[in-house]
């Protein structure tokens, strides 16, 4: 899988994505990923990669230029599945959301900054939308980073023990049920004695009704899809 990331700060999201399983998934060759300056796009001798907005208003607008030719640089070279504009009006991204984007080849993930993108791009070139919750950061870059850490992690092979991934929340709609370690008991609080007793199938049970009580309590409206 490729994913190349369209940004106006580059240096922002360097590290998160050098670290952990992404970095692993990096080394192992399962993914390859690009941090594209939008700078280096623009024509203007200061790099200046926004203006003012038509009509006024506050707030300044990533200038079309500059996002076309880079956009246009990329699809010129490969064919992607998908051009993703991290916005607070997307879509909201969700964990079946992310498994379908693992599934992808190509993939150009486009940072919104300062009060968005100019809607023509948005009209015309973005495929799909992501917003990473109802509420609004400083720019897109670590809605990018979060998009791909969990398109990264689900890539088979990103982690080691791939049923991990599978038991997520929201994997099946549902959260995770609750996981303990030893010791079995500690300062007088105990493991559940169903955890301890081998029995595979009536483990899998419990986990089972402890993630929909735990989704019931926390998320109803998960449940919406049982």
């Amino acid at each position: 899988m490729r994913i190349d990331i369209i940004t106006v700060l580059p240096e922002l999201i360097g590290s998160p994505l050098n670290h952990s399983i992404i970095k692993r998934a990096k080394e192992k060759g399962l993914v390859e990923i690009n941090l594209i300056n939008l700078r280096d796009f623009t024509t203007d001798k200061h790099k200046t990669v926004d203006d003012y907005a038509f009509g006024g208003g506050a707030g300044m607008v990533m200038m079309i230029e500059p996002v076309y030719r880079a956009l246009e640089k990329l699809k010129a070279e490969r064919t992607y599945d998908e051009i993703i504009y991290t916005s607070p009006d997307g879509e909201p991204f969700t964990q079946r959301r992310a498994n379908q984007f693992s599934m992808l080849n190509n993939i150009i993930i486009l940072a919104g900054h300062y009060k968005g993108v100019d809607q023509r791009i948005r009209d015309n070139l973005v495929t799909r939308e992501i917003s990473v919750g109802d509420y609004v950061l400083s720019g897109g870059e670590l809605p990018a980073v979060i998009i791909t850490d969990a398109i990264v992690r689900l890539i088979p092979g990103a982690i080691s023990d791939e049923q991990s991934a599978l038991s997520d929340s929201f994997q099946d709609d549902l959260l995770a049920p609750p996981v303990y370690t030893r010791p079995a008991e500690f300062n007088g609080w105990k493991v559940p004695d169903i955890l301890l007793s081998g029995n595979t199938p009536e483990i899998e049970k419990w986990r089972h009704d402890q993630s929909v009580e735990r989704t019931r309590l926390l998320r109803p409206d998960l449940l919406k899809y049982e």
